[in-house]
């Protein structure tokens, strides 16, 4: 298998480890372009853990990951998690802007205007992020999924995406990972709120130890 041909994600008798804690094991997985997995388990079984891993954040001890069927391609996975990186003293137009610099985005006015009427927060572009609710902080992280695409970031690592959403904007997010698959990426995410986009599920629970 070349790696055109290769899952955009593989995972290869993996262990998830807290420490030297394994809390999984064997685990294995293939996520070809389009794919959305939603990643699930009972609370310790380390979803929010393997997510690390897979950004780059944990080690790999055991087992092997492979990105377009090349070990440890730097893909550059886009990852949100629950400590959304959102500085109180930046406005929120800057904060957005920062977290997409970070990918190689600069983005202009108009875009930042787009994104943040995606999320609800038109208007709060020049408002202290200070002011803003555990709900309006998180949506300037998820506000940049409306603009990265497959070819910046191709591997989407969420954790708990959904949380502190209205109906409404979890419908928004929902459509929006299609959309992203539907050109070529590949979402692996945490909720525990039913993911109606996804076509492919992870149970860790299978895979404890």
């Amino acid at each position: 298998m070349t790696a055109v041909d290769a899952p955009l994600l593989a995972l290869d008798e993996l262990t998830v480890q807290r420490g030297e804690i394994p809390l999984c094991e064997g685990v294995t997985l293939n996520l070809p372009a389009g794919s959305i997995c939603h990643l699930v388990g009972a609370n310790g079984t380390g979803k929010t853990t393997l997510l690390m891993q897979l950004a780059g954040l944990l080690p790999v001890l055991t087992g092997e990951v492979h990105y377009q069927g090349v070990a440890n391609l730097p893909v550059q996975p886009l990852y949100v998690s629950h400590q959304l990186g959102i500085h109180p003293n930046l406005t929120v137009a800057q904060n957005l802007t920062f977290l997409l610099n970070l990918y190689g985005i600069t983005p202009s006015n108009a875009d930042i205007d787009d994104a943040l009427a995606w999320v609800g927060l038109q208007g709060f572009e020049t408002i202290s992020s200070s002011h803003l609710s555990a709900g309006q902080t998180r949506r300037i992280t998820l506000a940049r999924l409306y603009l990265l695409t497959p070819d910046v970031t191709p591997l989407w690592l969420l954790d708990e995406p959904f949380t502190a959403l209205d109906v409404d904007m979890v419908a928004r997010m929902e459509d929006r990972l299609r959309g992203f698959a539907h050109t070529g990426g590949t979402i692996l995410m945490t909720s525990h709120q039913a993911v109606g986009a996804a076509n492919q599920v992870l149970d860790l629970s299978d895979y404890m130890v």
